[in-house]
């Protein structure tokens, strides 16, 4: 069996990304395309077979890549993958349309249906800090895209999704099924600290979707103690509206990051993510979450076990659950024991058992 794996894109460090390097680390030797790459950001993958399209030779590729999107589906289709038997596709946009060869096994590991095309389109255009000219011009751009999208999901043998809410939108979107795997999270890298817990903890990339701008506010009002790790695009504007109480910690590094988790109160999500690795993180540490009752969290979070959650997105609600916060409530060795469940170890048992009954049963077929 020959594999090889194709990604979107390698230019930015998120949860897709450490997806994709689990997965290289099971077949080492597999070619990984992808339309771009940027070393700097990830320098775990320097010296790996990384095979890129020719949108890696135009000008400002890696910088200005949203520039070249009406390209993308023109340079996926591009790669030559005649050679191999099974292509494994991690996607959250253009990597499920590649053309394999007729006899070959076409595995989908979908991150989300492309957010900017579907379930997000209308506050993605709305967000978007460009001309009202090109604006105006992107709604046809996006509309030739979805039905290329939706022609791509067909090409797909089998979709893997990283959650049950993802799996739903395959099946709206796509109308497709699909078996879930959970993303892999690194649970042995976090330990359970004795030390005091004084703070609440939430971070991430900071972008506006994921509404830290809500934490900000409960602590605010609250008074109460919280710490920020991450950085992005809307952190200026968080910072801003922060009072003393609130710490902006920056990026951090694997160890800081682990410490930070180990003495929190609690960690807070408040937004709606496809998985959500951070909450895991936090459980891994022995520590639970207060999260938004929405999306991948109610898949890993165990109410009552693990963490609490709350139904309406507002500082209001989350500032009443932080203040009637009760640190002795909670079991901080169940809590961890709930979060080994979404270990790497099973991520990798998971899909290689999956990539080699799937590709039994494709072999069969052809029989």
């Amino acid at each position: 069996m020959k594999l090889a794996l194709v990604h979107d894109y390698l230019i930015q460090d998120g949860g897709a990304e450490k997806v994709v390097d689990v997965m290289h680390g099971l077949w080492p030797t597999a070619p990984l395309y992808t339309l771009l790459f940027d070393p700097n950001t990830l320098p775990t993958f320097k010296g790996r077979d990384i095979r890129t399209s020719f949108l890696s030779k135009l000008p400002f590729g890696r910088r200005k890549y949203q520039w070249y999107l009406p390209l993308m589906p023109t340079a996926t289709e591009h790669y030559n993958l005649s050679e191999y038997d099974v292509v494994l596709s991690s996607t959250s946009a253009f990597a499920k349309g590649v053309i394999t060869r007729e006899d070959a096994l076409h595995v989908c590991y979908c991150h989300t249906p492309t957010r900017y095309l579907w379930s997000d389109t209308h506050s993605y255009l709305e967000e978007l800090r460009i001309p009202k000219l090109v604006k105006k011009l992107l709604p046809p751009v996006l509309s030739h895209l979805r039905m290329w999208d939706r022609q791509a999901a067909d090409r797909v043998d089998l979709f893997v999704a990283n959650s049950e809410t993802v799996r739903r939108r395959i099946q709206k979107y796509y109308r497709r099924d699909a078996v879930v795997i959970h993303p892999p999270v690194e649970t042995e890298r976090f330990t359970i600290s004795s030390e005091p817990k004084t703070y609440f903890l939430t971070g991430g990339r900071l972008v506006a979707y994921k509404r830290y701008d809500l934490v900000i506010e409960a602590a605010n009002r609250t008074g109460l103690p919280l710490k920020i790790f991450g950085s992005g695009p809307v952190e200026k504007k968080l910072r801003k509206m922060s009072k003393p109480n609130v710490q902006f910690l920056g990026r951090v590094n694997d160890e800081e990051q682990a410490k930070l988790y180990a003495g929190a109160r609690a960690f807070i999500h408040p937004q709606e993510e496809d998985f959500g690795i951070t909450p895991v993180e936090s459980m891994a540490s022995g520590r639970p979450v207060i999260a938004w009752r929405k999306g991948g969290a109610t898949e890993t979070i165990v109410e009552g076990l693990s963490g609490q959650f709350f139904d309406e997105q507002s500082w209001e609600e989350l500032a009443d659950f932080m203040i009637r916060f009760e640190d002795q409530q909670w079991d901080p060795q169940k809590i961890k024991a709930h979060a080994e469940t979404f270990s790497r170890a099973r991520f990798e048992s998971e899909l290689t058992t999956l990539i080699n009954g799937a590709w039994q049963q494709h072999l069969q077929k052809d029989v």
